[in-house]
């Protein structure tokens, strides 16, 4: 009997699928400005729901505890645990904003109302130096006039741009309605949680077989762990290396505390190159305020990231990531280069993930060849001795 001729066999919409793809590929290329524009405006619209599923999925961890320690025997421990999250957010918040943001912004305002006595400072500083000993640099009256402009052109900016606050109302307006379009949004990802993994499943198993979709709910857990484990230590060792930079700002009689803390805080969630990236404008305001303290200040910041990247890191974050200096320097070169600061934190995670599932594929063809990582014949299991 006559095989029947199928057009659309397998393989050729197998084939045909490349092919589609590859045209896709070569358009995308050809209007890469285009399409990046249109990619950015897509995400503008849906940048509320991707800030609330942000703070949903950094809210999940506090929220599953309350719902399985606290709550675990009442009927409505989802909500409540929810309801207590988010009041002890708002309540850090709130203590934040009356006790840390006035301070921030009086010894912003203090540095620049001051800027013109300590660039006088400086340059008395400098030409002391430079007679005490015996320095001749025909550069140097050059630089300090270049480095006395740019922070005369910045107050001056800053000065002009501070009045002009005020007529941005709308986009204040519109930033508290994404706000608030964010926060509700985070709301109910949380509360339909388990709704929504069911669904997500069900799809999975519907349109893939068992196995594969078991695999790869697998690696989706494997990738949340490393995720969690990483955001939610490092959110951690920020603020303990903050509270520790104004502690000893404070003993040091380093001026400018919070604010310095704070710059020094925040900057330190990007791994490696974060609290270098917070030293460098601190120590040049410094260097304008009193030199020896900016000098007292970048030791500090040398002191304090070994002991964060040999002490306190590790600890908190533990091996989650998996991976060496190396390639944790590579990823927050990669990610900054190509995301900005949001790839230099989030670098480290997503290339955890990639490393893990590297790992897994090459031990899996290494077992099926029957050779161990340096190319030599596994030994045959010894079968087991039977007794005498």
């Amino acid at each position: 009997m006559k095989k029947k001729f199928h057009f659309f066999d397998s393989k050729a919409l197998a084939n045909l699928t490349i092919v589609l793809v590859g045209i896709l590929f070569y358009v995308a290329l050809s209007n890469l400005g285009a399409l990046r524009e249109k990619v950015s405006g897509f995400l503008g619209i849906l940048s509320p729901f991707i800030i609330g599923f942000a703070v949903a999925y950094l809210l999940n961890t506090p929220t599953a505890f309350f719902e399985r320690k606290v709550y675990k025997n009442l009927r409505w421990k989802r909500g409540l645990s929810i309801l207590t999250v988010y009041l002890l957010v708002f309540a850090l918040l709130v203590v934040l904003i009356a006790l840390v943001v006035p301070q921030v912004i009086d010894s912003i305002v203090a540095l620049v109302n001051n800027m013109g006595t300590y660039l006088n400072n400086l340059n008395t500083w400098v030409t002391e130096l430079t007679e005490d000993w015996e320095l001749e640099w025909e550069g140097l009256d050059n630089l300090l006039l270049s480095y006395q402009d740019l922070w005369s052109s910045l107050a001056s900016t800053v000065s002009s741009v501070l009045p002009q606050v005020l007529n941005y109302g709308i986009a204040v307006g519109s930033g508290i309605i994404s706000a608030i379009t964010a926060v509700i949004s985070s709301v109910y990802m949380l509360s339909g949680k388990k709704a929504l993994k069911k669904q997500v499943k069900a799809l999975l198993f519907a349109l893939f077989p068992a196995d594969k979709t078991e695999h790869v709910l697998h690696i989706c857990r494997r990738s949340n762990q490393i995720f969690i484990g990483f955001i939610n230590g490092k959110i951690i060792d920020s603020v303990i290396i903050g509270v520790l930079c104004a502690i000893l700002c404070v003993i040091l009689r380093i001026p400018y505390v919070p604010l310095l803390s704070v710059v020094i805080g925040v900057t330190n969630i990007i791994p490696f190159f974060g609290p270098f990236i917070g030293a460098i404008p601190s120590v040049l305001i410094l260097l304008m305020v009193n030199p020896w303290a900016a000098v007292r200040f970048g030791i500090m910041i040398l002191a304090l990231q070994q002991l964060d990247g040999n002490l306190i890191g590790p600890k908190i974050l533990g091996n989650y990531t998996g991976l060496s200096a190396i390639w944790v320097l590579v990823a927050i070169v990669v990610g900054g280069g190509l995301f900005g600061v949001a790839g230099m934190i989030l670098g480290v995670p997503v290339f955890a993930v990639i490393y893990m599932l590297m790992r897994d594929f090459v031990a899996q063809r290494l077992e099926k060849k029957n050779i161990d990582p340096e190319g030599c014949p596994l030994k045959p299991a010894e079968p087991p001795q039977e007794n005498e």
